[in-house]
C-alpha cells in the first residue's frame, strides 16, 4: 500500500520528536547552553498543583502517563530541594480560576475544557476557603518548599503565559536574568512561559524531565513541546544535569 507524502512527513516528524528531541539535542540544531551564575539565576516552576500532578487531579487521565514516565513529580522535587540548599531563588507561577473567570465570553479549546472540569477553581481571590487539598492547592510534598516564606508565589496566570501575571516584574526586581524552567504542563503553561521569558530577554534553560504533557489520540503534547524547547530555549537539560549545574554555583 502506498503512503501519501503527507503521511510520510508526519511519520518522520513523530519519529524525530520521540527520539532526537525528547531526550537529547538534535545535532542539526545549535545548542547554545546556559552558564548559571550566583545571584542572577532563579528556578521558576509553573503550576505545581494537584490538578496536574496528583492521581486525584482532574487532568490525571491525560497527563498521568507522561508524568509517570518522566518521573516529573520527583524531578520537580529535586529542583526545589537543590535550589533551597544552594540558596537559589525560587518563583512559582500558579494557575487559579475564580468565579468571575467563568464569565468569559470567548475561550480557546483548552480553556473551555479547563473551565468545564473546574480545573484550578478557587472560591475567591481574597479567600482560602476550600483551598486546602483542592485541585488548585500545591502538591503536598512541595508545600515545605513553597510555604517556607522565601519562595515567591506570583499572581496567577490566566491562560498559559506570564503576560497576565507579575512574574517578569518579580524576576527583574530581584536582578534575575537566567531562569531554570520546569513545571506543568509542557506544551501549554511551561512552553508559554519559556516563550515570553525569551522575548523579555531572559536566558532560559528548560528541564526536560521536570515537566510533562497530555497524551490524547493522535496528539503527544510532551513531544510537541520538546521540539519547540529545542528550537527556542537557550538550553534543554535533564534534572540530573541541571542539579549538577546548580550545585556548582
Amino acid at each position: 500500500m502506498k503512503l501519501s507524502v503527507k503521511k510520510i512527513v508526519l511519520s518522520v516528524g513523530l519519529l524525530m520528536a520521540s527520539t532526537a528531541y525528547a531526550d537529547k539535542p538534535d545535532p542539526g540544531i545549535p545548542d547554545p547552553g546556559m552558564v548559571l551564575t550566583k545571584g542572577t539565576t532563579a528556578v521558576v516552576i509553573t503550576d505545581p498543583q494537584n490538578d496536574f500532578l496528583s492521581p486525584k487531579g482532574v487532568t490525571w487521565g491525560v497527563v498521568g502517563k507522561s508524568v509517570t514516565e518522566n518521573n516529573t513529580v520527583e524531578n520537580i522535587d529535586k529542583l526545589f530541594k537543590t535550589a533551597k540548599k544552594e540558596d537559589i531563588p525560587v518563583f512559582v507561577s500558579p494557575h487559579y480560576y475564580y468565579p468571575h473567570d467563568h464569565q468569559w465570553e470567548h475561550e480557546g479549546s483548552l480553556e473551555v475544557l479547563m473551565h468545564k472540569i473546574k480545573m484550578f477553581d478557587r472560591t475567591s481571590p481574597l479567600s482560602m476557603q476550600g483551598f486546602e487539598g483542592s485541585g488548585a492547592d500545591w502538591l503536598e510534598q512541595y508545600k515545605p518548599y513553597i510555604n517556607d516564606g522565601k519562595t515567591v508565589v506570583t499572581n496567577p496566570h490566566k491562560v498559559y503565559g506570564p503576560e497576565t501575571n507579575d512574574l517578569v516584574l518579580q524576576l527583574r526586581k530581584r536582578g534575575i536574568d537566567k531562569v531554570i524552567l520546569a513545571g506543568m504542563s509542557s506544551n501549554l503553561c511551561t512552553e508559554s512561559h519559556m516563550r515570553e521569558l525569551m522575548e523579555q530577554g531572559f536566558e532560559v534553560q528548560v528541564v526536560s524531565d521536570a515537566t510533562a504533557g497530555a497524551i490524547l489520540p493522535g496528539l503527544n503534547a510532551y513531544e510537541a513541546s520538546m521540539v519547540n524547547f529545542r528550537m527556542i530555549a537557550n538550553a534543554v537539560r535533564t534534572t540530573k544535569e541541571t542539579v549538577k549545574q546548580m550545585k556548582k554555583l
